[in-house]
């Protein structure tokens, strides 16, 4: 069931967008003029009132859209790889030994060599989804790849320099 999301204009304070949660609560983002965000969930007894606001800096905002970004990616691809035969997903951890530490995912070829797509890269900092060709490579990242079972395992073969 797709989620209405609802913007509401606050004169001389910023923007309000409110989600309606399955369980009837209402989670408030508002974005203020000045730059801040802040995490609103409405009352249960009164949705007009905010029983619990959380402030977010700018380094939290951006953890909490590549977790939430992130999450929601590999939950879809999940389903998607569930529904169409012959697609699989695969998460290849990074090792340190690994000959693409340090470079480019675009040095991989991966889509040329494999017709596999990198679709996210799991970092202990945060997720980086739909990542481009110059995103840089880490020991300890994990590659989550899109495509047939035969170009998945050329893939792992290739990130570890086999």
């Amino acid at each position: 069931m797709p989620v209405h999301v609802e913007r509401a204009e606050l004169p001389g304070i910023g923007v309000r967008h409110d989600i309606l949660t399955r369980g009837g609560r209402r989670l408030s983002i508002i974005n203020f003029r000045d730059g801040g965000r802040e995490l609103a969930l409405s009352d249960e007894d009164d949705p007009d009132r905010a029983e619990e606001t959380i402030q977010l800096s700018d380094d939290e905002a951006t953890a909490l859209s590549e977790v939430l970004g992130g999450s929601l990616l590999l939950t879809q691809m999940a389903g998607l790889r569930e529904q169409i035969a012959g697609l699989y997903m695969e998460q290849i951890p990074v090792r340190a030994d690994s000959p693409y530490v340090g470079r480019t995912l675009g040095d991989t070829h991966a889509r040329t060599l494999t017709r596999c797509s990198i679709v996210a890269i799991v970092r202990e900092t945060g997720v980086v989804p739909a990542p481009e060709p110059a995103e840089r490579i880490d020991a300890g990242d994990v590659l989550v790849a899109v495509g047939t079972r035969e170009g998945l395992d050329r893939l792992v073969h290739i990130i570890a320099g086999d």
